[in-house]
């Protein structure tokens, strides 16, 4: 049985040299982009392989039209797809993504496998501090790499440009939910946010609201509960944040709460109000 949303520290344990699984850290800090890779180098989960935020799971900024695209767009899909072959993974490969941030990171691959139409990928529910709570051993090994056999299948997810947002913005019949903190919501974070403020007409749901205190996410009674009083059909409902990285975490709660098709905005608010063309609302 394919784990598809979230595998348990004991879970993983029980596979961790499991030759059909692959593990994969996605530990990164926005203001440091050596973060990763260093935390990595000092401990790891056992077998586990380090992927970058910047290099492996984002493309260019801007296009070949000189079009800015975001923070972090997506990548094409066939070097994509390249990238995760030269990890091992085959199209039954069960793969784990793992941060040590509450799966900020680690669902951003999540959604990506799935993009490329791989649907046997999880997060580690609870991250790295769930592993080290749970009694497991780190190591500094590097783990042996193999070339898989993964190609291009049909996407299981779906997203949206902001011409389609833009096209969308007078009709009530779609739902767009922002994933960064609240303060970034409402405009009050220059730091995060040169251009402050959200798209008009989109709601607040934190990424971190998915979380327990042990950040484990909450069940899936209590996500769907939570996401019903903002969302009346995920598949009319488009997840964005600041650049198409922690709207994977909406994305993946939605997802254990059985909430599925919701779509994702990839440029996401960088994108959006890199067009002064396009409108910004900064209130609630």
């Amino acid at each position: 049985m394919a784990f598809t949303t979230l595998v348990s520290a004991t879970e993983l344990a029980e596979h961790t040299f499991d030759p059909n699984w692959v593990v994969l850290d996605c530990r990164h800090d926005l203001g440091n982009p050596d973060f990763g890779r260093d935390a990595y180098a000092k401990g790891h989960i056992p077998n586990a392989q380090f992927v970058h935020l910047d290099k492996n799971l984002s493309g260019e900024k801007v296009n070949t039209d000189g079009k800015f695209l975001g923070r972090h767009p997506l990548p094409d899909r066939a070097v994509f797809v390249q990238t995760l072959q030269g990890l091992g993974i085959n199209k039954d490969t069960q793969v784990v993504a793992y941060d040590a941030h509450g799966g900020m990171f680690a669902a951003r691959l999540w959604w990506m496998l799935r993009w490329v139409g791989h649907d046997a990928v999880a997060v580690l529910d609870g991250g790295l501090p769930a592993w080290q709570a749970s009694g497991m051993f780190l190591s500094t090994e590097a783990a042996p790499r193999t070339m898989g056999t993964l190609t291009e299948r049909a996407s299981l997810v779906t997203s949206v440009s902001a011409d389609d947002l833009l096209k969308g913005l007078t009709s009530s019949a779609r739902t767009i939910i922002d994933a960064r903190a609240p303060d970034r919501f409402r405009g009050e974070n220059e730091t995060m946010d040169p251009v402050g403020g959200h798209i008009p007409g989109a709601k607040n749901r934190f990424f971190k609201d998915n979380l327990q205190a042990d950040g484990r996410f909450k069940s899936a009674d209590q996500l769907r509960s939570e996401f019903s009083e903002l969302i009346k059909d995920p598949e009319s409902t488009v997840m964005q944040c600041g650049s198409g990285v922690t709207a994977c975490h909406n994305l993946l709660a939605l997802e254990v709460a059985g909430l599925t098709g919701a779509a994702l905005y990839p440029g996401s608010w960088s994108e959006w109000c890199s067009d002064p063309a396009r409108p910004v609302a900064q209130t609630v």
